[in-house]
């Protein structure tokens, strides 16, 4: 007689999957693929929303694309960066002890946000709405926190002034000459060396 337990059942049912996930992670390190393939849907996804405009404006679209990519995760770790040194050095209440200017600015760009309830994203992170300019002043205004890691203050000021014209410049969909690109990449690359991402 088979009974129903359904502890026993449950018990069952996840120890299936958790060893179904290890056979599954041994065959991913082998070199063979387990479930969907997400790459190719997207890859085709992105062709065909490029497809009505000329080969030209894509490819430019595509280099600018990839280094949006990385202008996006530089500002985002820069913000982890003042956010986790403030949070430990500081406290819990670091927001409130940001330079009054700034903390006014975000403030107010984050109260537009919350207005603007049809527009979905994120809205509670203060430091999200701090411009990226200003990223930079909150290291200086907080420099004791920082001092130890980030070389000098004229070392900061001058990658942060470069790189916000460049992001500014981007954000506006102005394409950018090779060169410049390089010079991204190069200061990235040194912030990221410096910080030790």
């Amino acid at each position: 007689m088979n009974t129903f337990s359904p502890n026993k059942d449950i018990r069952d049912f996840l120890f299936r999957g958790l060893m179904f996930e290890a056979e599954a992670d041994a065959f991913r390190k082998a070199g063979i693929q387990i479930g969907a393939d997400t790459s190719e849907a997207e890859e085709n996804l992105m062709k065909e929303s490029l497809a009505p405009f000329g080969v030209a404006r894509r490819n430019n679209a595509l280099e600018m694309a990839r280094l949006y990519a990385v202008l996006f995760c530089f500002e985002n770790e820069i913000r982890d960066f003042i956010r986790d040194a403030l949070e430990e050095k500081e406290g819990s209440d670091w927001q409130d002890k940001l330079p009054n200017k700034v903390k006014e600015h975000a403030e107010s760009r984050r109260d537009t946000a919350l207005k603007d309830s049809w527009l979905e994203g994120e809205k509670s992170d203060l430091l999200g709405f701090v411009d990226f300019g200003q990223l930079a002043q909150i290291i200086l205004n907080k420099w004791e926190h920082f001092k130890d890691i980030v070389p000098t203050q004229h070392w900061l000021k001058q990658r942060m002034d470069e790189l916000e014209k460049t992001r500014n410049f981007i954000a506006h969909n102005r394409m950018l000459l090779p060169s410049e690109f390089q010079r991204i990449y190069m200061y990235i690359a040194d912030w990221n060396r410096v910080i030790g991402l």
